[in-house]
Parts: structure tokens; C-alpha cells; sequence
């Protein structure tokens, strides 16, 4: 079932970590999978979360090209693979060489594919002219940063790629803030943003006692504590008996 604009929408005002919360209450995947490690880092932290359909490809720079194996000559190609997916784009390069041996964005693509509808980038290689994709308020991942291009090309798009530790096939849906990035599973999307609501509520609970005004007991923060895992395992209890958990050792 497609997963409607709306469903997005709501997932965007959540961080990545309290959907990844969401996420582990219904027992699909193991609690050690589905998102990527810590070499995939936000370059723009302060930016709202980002939330869209993953357009893969890979990369490299270590190398002349053909005369038709430049990222340019490609680009256009990329682009037009975003009509395919279920929504907007995040656009997901692994990077071949290893070391990176040059940037695999810069200003000239990430303009492009924001102005055809991309909501983000993340590879696993360097980007360049950080300063310019900023003042576009467009999220970018990275590894690391090259000031040159070398001979960019990309190699193939559309294909499983691995980025941080997390395998991503063409047209997975991703959510990226300031914490990382993680995959979501398509078939609880359209719930998610409901469960992930009730998680926050509920984990605020023990956050209210901690963080408001009095004086604090260790007394007061077991109580607390325990009923805001009350109502995070009633809320575990609810999504599991929709039939959703195939992960027993969750």
C-alpha cells in the first residue's frame, strides 16, 4: 500500500532516535540492525529531520572515465529514476573507492537534485562545498570531506548499496537527523507516526519528573520510571498483537 504524504509529514516532526524506539517496539528486526553506524554524520545537525524514498547508487573517483562515465552525464539519468519512487527522493551513494579519493557531491548536485524534488544525500564518501549546500538547507551525510572531485562517475544506480554498516535497495524509506540515519520498514510506516507519538508520550513521563521543578528523590524516579515502562510495554503489547513481530529474541 503506498505510503501517503501525510505519513511523512508526521515522521518529519520526530528525531531519528525516538523512531528508531518506535521501530524496536514491534519486534521485526534485531535492536543492533537497521540503521547506520557512526561513520555516517549529519553535516548539518541543525536542520529538521529528513524523511524520503532512498535513489541508490555507487561511485568513484579513482580513475579517468569514459567519455560517458561522468557524474554529470549520469546525473540526469539519476534524476529521472526519482519518478519511480513512492515519494521524495534521499539520494544514497556508496562510494567504491576506500579510502575516498574524491568528493561525490558538491554544490552543483545537491542543487540539482533538491530542484527536482530530493529531500537529502547520504554516502559513505566525502562531500565538498559545505558551505554553498548549507545555504541550501539541503541534509547531506557524509563520512568525510574533499576539497576535490578527482573523476567523479557513477558507476550504477538502482542496485543494493551499503553505506555505514546498513544495506539500503532502491526506494527503502530512511529517516536522518542530526543522530544518524535508519531504515524504516515499509509495512508499519503508515502506523508509525501514531506509535511513535505514544512512545514520546510515554517516555515523558520520567522525563517531566526529571526535568520540572522540586526537589528529585531516587524515590520519585523509580515511581516514575515505572510507569513510563508501563505504558511503553502496554504500547509494545499493542503494535505485537497486530501480527507484526517476526523477531523473537526482541
Amino acid at each position: 500500500m503506498p505510503i501517503s504524504q501525510t505519513t511523512l509529514t508526521h515522521l518529519a516532526h520526530f528525531d531519528t532516535p525516538t523512531v528508531c524506539n518506535a521501530v524496536e517496539l514491534y519486534g521485526i528486526r534485531p535492536q543492533d540492525v537497521g540503521f547506520m553506524d557512526s561513520r555516517i554524520r549529519a553535516c548539518f545537525p541543525e536542520l529538521n529531520p529528513m524523511v524520503g524514498f532512498a535513489a541508490t547508487a555507487s561511485f568513484r573517483a579513482s580513475f579517468k572515465p569514459q567519455p560517458d562515465g561522468g557524474v554529470y552525464d549520469n546525473m540526469i539519468e539519476q534524476v529521472r529514476s526519482f519518478d519511480g519512487l513512492a515519494g521524495p527522493a534521499v539520494v544514497v551513494i556508496q562510494d567504491l573507492d576506500d579510502p575516498p579519493v574524491g568528493a561525490v557531491f558538491g554544490e552543483v548536485m545537491c542543487s540539482t537534485y533538491r530542484a527536482f524534488g530530493a529531500v537529502g544525500l547520504v554516502t559513505g564518501g566525502a562531500g565538498r562545498d559545505l558551505e554553498q549546500v548549507a545555504a541550501l538547507r539541503f541534509p547531506v551525510f557524509t563520512g568525510s570531506t574533499i576539497c576535490s572531485h578527482a573523476y567523479p562517475q557513477i558507476v550504477d544506480m538502482g542496485k543494493a548499496v551499503r553505506i555505514g554498516g546498513l544495506v539500503v535497495r532502491q526506494g527503502d524509506l530512511l529517516h536522518g537527523d542530526a543522530n544518524g540515519v535508519t531504515g524504516i520498514p515499509m509495512e508499519i510506516a503508515d502506523e508509525l507516526p501514531e506509535v511513535t507519538a505514544e512512545f514520546a508520550a510515554a517516555e515523558r513521563i520520567l522525563l517531566d519528573y526529571l526535568q520540572g521543578p522540586g526537589e528529585k528523590t531516587l524515590a520519585g524516579v523509580a515511581e516514575a520510571h515505572a510507569d513510563s515502562a508501563t505504558a511503553v510495554d502496554r504500547l509494545r503489547q499493542r503494535v505485537q498483537k497486530r501480527g507484526r513481530s517476526s523477531f523473537p529474541g526482541v
